[in-house]
């Protein structure tokens, strides 16, 4: 069973983008959400995953301290620590993630769209 969740905070470390040996990048990073409440607070920490090109955009536009909003399943797996013993590890696994724009402002630009061989403008004689 996948849980929906939205967490807003900011990132604890900076995005840290892999890329798989058929190229699929990913990235992974930490948010910390604080929650308010008369004269109590109460911190959260998270683990984030995101994949493709969602994950470049991560790493391009986000650093360590920035404030985000993510929205994704969560998913929890089993591993093993370095001493042998078992670890659970709930992350959360992003489908849309975005700049909180409380403290901070962005400039958008749309990534330039890929175009495909089969689709391109031009044909294979005009070079």
């Amino acid at each position: 069973m996948n849980s929906i969740v939205t967490v807003s905070g900011n990132l604890t470390r900076d995005p840290e983008l892999k890329f798989n040996d058929s190229g699929l990048a990913s990235v992974r990073f930490g948010i910390a959400s604080t929650y308010r409440a008369k004269e109590r607070e109460t911190t959260s920490f998270y683990d984030v995953l995101a994949f493709g090109k969602t994950a470049e955009n991560i790493h391009t536009s986000l650093t360590k301290g920035s404030g985000a909003i993510v929205t994704g399943r969560l998913e929890v797996r089993q591993y093993e620590k370095q001493d042998g013993t078992k670890g659970t590890a709930v992350e959360i696994v992003a489908d849309e993630v975005g700049a909180l724009l409380r403290f901070a402002t962005v400039n958008i630009s749309k990534n330039e769209k890929l175009v495909s061989a089969n689709n391109a403008p031009w044909d294979d004689n005009s070079f």
